[in-house]
């Protein structure tokens, strides 16, 4: 009998996931309070870090929010962190947990203008390696403005929408047949198998190049990322002198990261240059051609009227109106009100995509406070402190860099930036290092990081997302697509700050 409950606990336990991962998870919550109590909270909150990390990587698997938030809740209850310290950390980055709530499901009502848009786009441009640099360019562009997050929810929602259309055909339905599960693939046709594949292949490489150009474009300005802000304040620079300052740095890793971009697409390095196939340009230049001859009145209206609401967006979150999320919720009232959403179920399936996501976010909180807590940087931070001149500008750059790639870069920036100014306050450093100290951080949060979607909120909100499963876009596939940029990128801000700043 006990044997049948266990079983019946074992099977309910994560659901679907693989035993073999189950037990790691059990595991891991038996470990870690052994290594709390009885070896060295310093070395179990390293461990922790370690295991949620694991549950990113096996996302597939398993969505990260249940194992994340088992690690999470016994952290907190043997210790590591406080109930008061995860909810300051979730506090601080409220203006991000609105943003995901509220504009991640804005976008969706915009999802007709923004398919018919880059439908058009993607069927022009006949070349891989141009529409590649497009993508890149255009989102290092509107994140330098507008909010990683956004852009990346923009590029989520338009390759959900190319998905869905070859997958209806592919299981030989039409275009516009509702209630089609393109989760599932048996229902593809045999001959349409490879070229799913191929796609998919296709897909990744372009929402790859897309993620990378929000961290290009990020770095460069005060509004780029949240931790921008965090250090332009407190360092009195304005919009254009925050541009200017870090400029030495962001400029050469804007280059250095658009010819990555050229070279994996040109020699096929880590699975990039794998073209559009015949079948599907064949599918949606069908799509595009049929959609645009059935547009009715009301359709073209609509279109036009999700398209002033997006140039309402661009307008105010470049002139920040208002926080981003809250530009969010507006964008939902205008879209909905104007083109007649008006019943509670199909409002409500817009917030479906980001919610989980924000959960997994505040579970990821609870970790940074067990960091923050146990100090597990500290020794980092007193090791560059100890350093001089260049060297400590470049040690700034490589610590910011490496912490970021398995911690929130906000938080990162955060730690660094507070030590600097108390170091400037106390004597310790002149206001000349101070500012290119500020610097390194800033740009050492933001390049580096890309090699892992812990370090890029809007890395981890595309792993996370549902597209990610449909393409095939793992934690590892990540890592190992963002080598290349990983490398490049990080090696030249590196230079840059030694040589430039």
């Amino acid at each position: 009998m006990t044997s049948t409950y266990g079983q019946a606990f074992l099977k309910n336990f994560l659901g679907a996931s693989p035993d073999w991962y189950k037990l790691t998870i059990v595991g891991f919550l038996i470990i870690n309070p052994i290594l709390f109590f009885m070896i060295d909270p310093f070395v179990a909150g390293w461990v922790l870090i370690a295991e949620f990390i694991f549950t990113l990587a096996m996302a597939l698997k398993c969505y990260p929010l249940q194992p994340g938030g088992l690690l999470a809740i016994e952290a907190i209850a043997i210790g590591m962190a406080s109930p008061e310290t995860v909810y300051h950390e979730a506090e601080m980055n409220l203006p991000v947990i609105l943003l995901l709530i509220f504009m991640v499901a804005g976008i969706s009502f915009l999802k007709e203008m923004l398919l018919f848009t880059f439908t058009k786009i993607l069927l022009r441009v006949k070349s891989k390696t141009t529409l590649s640099v497009l993508f890149a360019f255009v989102a290092a562009i509107l994140s330098a403005f507008l909010d990683a997050l956004t852009v990346t929810a923009v590029v989520i929602a338009v390759a959900g929408g190319f998905y869905g259309v070859y997958h209806k055909v592919a299981s030989g339905l039409k275009h516009d047949h509702s209630d089609h599960d393109v989760t599932q693939d048996a229902s593809v046709k045999e001959h349409s198998r490879a070229d799913l594949e191929q796609f998919r292949a296709f897909l990744r490489n372009l929402m790859m190049h897309a993620a990378i150009g929000t961290a290009l474009g990020g770095v460069a300005t005060i509004v780029g990322e949240p931790q921008n802000l965090l250090i332009g304040t407190i360092m009195g620079w304005d919009f254009v002198e925050f541009y200017l300052r870090v400029m030495p740095v962001s400029l050469p890793v804007l280059f250095v990261g658009l010819a990555t971009t050229i070279l994996v697409e040109k020699f096929k390095i880590v699975g990039y240059g794998t073209e559009l196939p015949a079948n599907v340009r064949s599918i949606l230049e069908d799509y595009d051609n049929e959609q645009t001859a059935k547009l009715t009145k009301t359709d073209i209206m609509k279109m036009w009227v999700q398209a002033a609401v997006a140039v309402f967006l661009v307008v105010c979150l470049a002139l920040h109106l208002a926080e981003v999320g809250i530009i969010g919720l507006a964008v939902i009232v205008l879209a909905t009100a104007f083109n007649g959403i008006t019943d509670e179920h199909s409002i409500g399936h817009a917030f479906q995509e980001a919610l989980p996501f924000t959960a997994l976010l505040v579970v990821f909180f609870a970790i940074v406070g067990v960091i923050h807590e146990l100090h597990l940087f500290t020794p980092v931070v007193n090791f560059v402190l100890a350093m001089e001149g260049h060297a400590q500008l470049s040690a700034f750059y490589i610590a910011n860099g490496v912490l970021s790639m398995v911690s929130d870069n906000v938080f990162v920036a955060t730690v660094y930036i507070s030590e600097v100014q108390q170091a400037f306050e106390a004597g310790r450093i002149s206001r000349e290092q101070f500012e290119l100290l500020a610097v390194a951080i800033n740009t050492g949060t933001n390049i580096p990081s890309v090699a892992t979607p812990n370090g890029q909120a809007a890395f981890l909100f595309l792993l996370t997302s549902a597209i990610a499963p449909l393409i095939r876009l793992s934690y590892g596939r990540m890592v190992i697509l963002a080598l290349p940029y990983t490398i490049t990128m990080s090696i030249a801000g590196l230079l840059a700050t030694i040589y430039f700043l």
